[in-house]
């Protein structure tokens, strides 16, 4: 059995894959800002921040991890500034690789995003030039050429990965699912046709683990295949669930005209990015992943998001009462899109 050290290891991501290598009979470490729910006899939890080297050098004291996986991530969320971001995304991710180098650690694979491009597109996307559009886009990006300066001292694996979805992701899909829990039109901005990827989270740590174990440094992009557009995708919810929601369309100029205003008065959860995943298309290229690492995705956009969508129904009591947890495992609050719900 093997040792590893998961950085943002009580996070959305973090605590399945901490479960996971926990499973396989694993020990594990784990560092994270906020305290993890997890306790087990081969658990090692810190609460620390990744920039304090004397913390990763006392994780590191206790023996060379296999691989170091880094999920940790400020997320453009709430009342986090840009500043904080980047020193949390870009410092903590080059004070990781020093300790990690001094510690002599094999392999970092870092969970990059598809946020280090700013539009969308009417092909796959290949893994060349990329062009963030926001903070988090670039404060990923910078994360990658970060461990990529390592050279030959550390063997890294970036997966540039979409929106990540299992039971217990929240944040702003928890809009989408308040909607169609209480059967309010579900908006599409244009027709809908726009063809965006998902990534189901078992699938994403099956490609991390196996990312760990592959020789040499690489880049890949991940989602899943047979994408649909994004009203097949909302429509396939909403048939999975017998709700009264039913599909709008409003016109896409005047709608992200009026959410780019909205978000630069702060009075909306949707960035930059939103306005890409729901207007635009994006779709991976996943030919290299699947050829280096043997990986296959096993779920569709809509049959991933139909089971968080459950989870938010069976547990939407309990998840409005939650604090102090990350982003993705707590419901995003609506702002001003709370005042289209009331007109649905």
């Amino acid at each position: 059995m093997a040792f590893y050290l998961v950085t943002g290891g009580s996070g959305f991501v973090g605590t399945l894959l901490v479960s996971r290598l926990l499973d396989e009979g694993h020990d594990v470490a784990s560092i994270d800002l906020l305290p993890t729910s997890l306790s087990h006899p081969r658990l090692r939890a810190t609460i620390g921040d990744i920039r304090d080297r004397a913390t990763l050098d006392a994780i590191y004291a206790t023996g060379t991890p296999d691989a170091v996986f880094h999920c940790a991530a400020l997320l453009a969320h709430g009342s986090i500034s840009t500043s904080d971001m980047m020193s949390h995304n870009v410092e903590g991710t080059r004070v990781l690789a020093q300790a990690s180098a001094a510690a002599h650690v094999r392999k970092i694979v870092y969970l990059s995003s598809n946020c280090l491009w700013g539009r969308g597109f009417d092909r796959p996307v290949d893994l060349e030039q990329p062009e963030p559009c926001e903070a988090y886009g670039v404060s990923k990006l910078e994360g990658e050429r970060v461990l990529a300066a390592l050279g030959d001292r550390i063997e890294t694996v970036a997966i540039r990965c979409p929106t990540i979805i299992d039971e217990g992701r929240l944040g702003l899909l928890a809009i989408l699912f308040e909607f169609i829990a209480d059967g309010n039109r579900v908006w599409l901005v244009g027709k809908g046709d726009n063809r965006y990827q998902f990534i189901y989270a078992a699938d994403l740590l099956n490609a991390m683990i196996r990312a760990a174990h592959v020789p040499g440094s690489h880049v890949f992009g991940i989602g899943s295949d047979n994408v649909p557009t994004m009203a097949e995708t909302f429509q396939h919810v909403i048939d999975g669930t017998g709700s009264r929601s039913r599909l709008a369309a409003v016109p896409k100029a005047p709608m992200i005209a009026a959410m780019k205003i909205a978000h630069h008065l702060r009075i909306s959860p949707l960035g930059p990015y939103h306005y890409r995943m729901i207007a635009s298309s994006f779709v991976f290229d996943t030919s290299r992943i699947k050829q280096v690492l043997g990986w296959q995705p096993t779920l569709t956009n809509g049959e991933m998001l139909l089971k968080a969508y459950r989870y938010y129904d069976s547990n939407r009591a309990e998840i409005a009462a939650r604090a102090d947890v990350s982003a993705h495992r707590q419901a995003t609050k609506m702002g001003v899109i709370r005042v289209l719900k009331y007109i649905s």
